[in-house]
């Protein structure tokens, strides 16, 4: 088991920057893949940013030159830095985990891991 919690939620202004940070815990021995989902009211949840153990990272189209993703495998940790934030990045905020190995003998799991979601709200 995975447990993923989220932290740095908050509300800011147009323009604002914001640090949000997810925690895995559990018993595991590697994640391949972990990142940063937003639903927003009405909408489905899109993928904002991942980032693999080799380091390749993924964005979203509309966050690219503004959110960057990292992730501490020592600390396990994964960071979304949200800089120049704009309304309509306001959205609940989720972290997630995938390729999840219990040992380095296993194979990766094939199911995703969620954080609990942390708010976000840029007010313009």
């Amino acid at each position: 088991q995975v447990q993923l919690v989220e932290s740095g939620g908050g509300l800011v202004q147009t323009g604002g920057s914001l640090r949000l940070s997810c925690l895995a815990s559990g018993s595991f021995f590697s994640i391949n893949a972990m990142g940063w989902y937003r639903q927003a009211p009405g909408k489905q949840r899109e993928l904002v940013a991942d980032i693999t153990s080799n380091g390749n990272t993924n964005y979203l189209d509309s966050v690219k030159g503004r959110f960057t993703i990292s992730r501490n495998d020592a600390k396990k940790t994964v960071l979304l830095q949200m800089s120049s934030l704009k309304p309509e990045d306001t959205a609940v905020y989720y972290c997630n985990a995938r390729g999840v190995r219990r040992t380095s003998w296993a194979t990766r799991d094939s199911r995703d891991y969620w954080g609990q979601g942390t708010q976000v709200t840029v007010s313009s």
